[in-house]
């Protein structure tokens, strides 16, 4: 009996001891109860681990689930992302960097939209500026024929420049030698005018718009026409056109739009021109002996043709204004568009003639129906000048800058003093 008691001793002392080995293995593994509650692991309670590691990973990350938010609710935006990238794994900063790094460069593009609009809409401003004060001016500045009459006053043959388009609300002055070819283009696609041979329906695109047949006087609706249409009530509806649409020109300097006029209309042949301008400057100033050759082809063949003096003169002639109105490639603009009349909404300038068509067609409304046809690049350029008018007496100049003044400062073109002193 002794020695069963002692057996049944030492099995209740061997149960007790290893029943506190399994407590404080478990304890040890995080498994069960704490058998030290005054000595508790601060991580416990305080660190979440980072789900992107598995648990067997030898060097877990740990983000700080208090101090974190704290510091995302009292910080600011870089400061949280600096804190985010602190807590990102390596293999994915390089494509949060790169996200980062294409939402700068958008937010650097957006910017410079942002200026490039305003500072065209500030040139706009400008522009428009100019024209009302010269216009509000007295005679002591610049004074011009038609400078201080209503727009009731102006004959309705000087109105055959402004195309209305009703359909978008927009009125035209068209002005030869500034683009006008390619904006008829433009005006004739969005009025639907004329009908391409191919399809059979209203072009669409500029560009396939045959260019000569946008100067067809029928294609377009003009102030000109209104009596024909409206009769009595035509100024009314031409002053309410006036106030609701959407007016835009565009202008260039004028001494090189008559250049560029001059080289168009007598530096090869044109019979049209010839006959009703060209023989004319001929037999006054050139001085032709015998008949003056029957067509423009023949007086080309025999090397006679009007030199660009010979046009100066031309213009100068007081003989040349009574017999008319100078023809529009030459007329100078506040006689076509009359702008101290018309309060334009848009003043575009050949000289940067890409960007104010994009500007013009964005207010428009109408950038997403088409876009303005790419013109030449050879234009006449402002430093031709020089050459030009070299062989052009000073006082001619400067008689030929007074015709034209009231352009050059309407539409802020400097004055030529290298051509007017030369």
């Amino acid at each position: 009996m002794g020695a069963w008691r002692g057996l049944r001793v030492a099995f209740a002392v061997g149960s007790v001891f290893m029943i506190l080995l399994i407590i404080v293995y478990w304890d040890d593994v995080g498994g069960g109860f704490n058998l030290y509650p005054l000595q508790q692991d601060p991580r416990r309670d305080s660190v979440v681990r980072d789900p992107v590691f598995s648990s067997s990973d030898p060097l877990p990350r740990a983000t700080p689930v208090a101090s974190h938010s704290v510091a995302a609710s009292t910080v600011g935006p870089s400061t949280t992302f600096a804190a985010a990238r602190e807590t990102t794994p390596p293999f994915l900063q390089p494509a949060a960097q790169e996200e980062h790094g294409e939402d700068e460069r958008e937010e650097r593009r957006e910017d410079k939209e942002e200026e490039r609009e305003y500072a065209e809409e500030k040139g706009q401003e400008e522009r428009k500026r100019k024209i009302l004060d010269m216009c509000a001016a007295g005679e002591d500045w610049v004074d011009f024929p038609g400078k201080s009459r209503t727009f009731e006053q102006i004959p309705n043959r000087e109105l055959d420049h402004l195309i209305v388009d009703d359909t978008h609300q927009i009125i035209y002055c068209y002005v030869p030698k500034v683009a006008c070819t390619n904006w008829k283009r433009v005006m004739v696609v969005l009025s639907g005018s004329l009908v391409s041979p191919m399809s059979g329906r209203p072009y669409t695109d500029p560009e396939s718009v045959p260019p000569d047949l946008v100067h067809n006087s029928t294609l377009h609706l003009t102030f000109a026409k209104f009596w024909r249409h409206y009769g009595s009530l035509s100024r009314h509806l031409m002053a309410l056109k006036l106030q609701h649409y959407t007016k835009f020109l565009f202008v260039r300097d004028p001494f090189v739009r008559l250049i560029s006029a001059f080289r168009n209309k007598f530096g090869r042949p044109n019979e049209d021109f010839y006959q009703q301008f060209g023989s004319v400057m001929l037999r006054r100033y050139a001085n032709v002996s015998g008949s003056m050759p029957a067509t423009a082809a023949e007086a080309f063949a025999a090397g006679i043709r009007p030199s660009f003096q010979q046009f100066i003169k031309y213009l100068l002639d007081p003989q040349t204004e009574k017999e008319a109105v100078f023809n529009e490639h030459w007329r100078q603009v506040y006689r076509l568009c009359h702008p101290c009349q018309i309060q334009y909404d848009f003043i575009g300038k050949l000289e940067t003639l890409e960007t104010d068509s994009e500007q013009l067609l964005k207010l428009l409304g109408v950038d997403h129906l088409l876009h303005f046809p790419s013109g030449a690049r050879n234009r006449t350029a402002t430093s031709w000048e020089s050459d030009w008018f070299a062989r052009i007496p000073v006082e001619m100049r400067k008689e030929l800058y007074e015709l034209y003044e009231p352009d050059f400062e309407l539409f802020g073109y400097p004055k030529p003093d290298s051509v007017l002193h030369r």
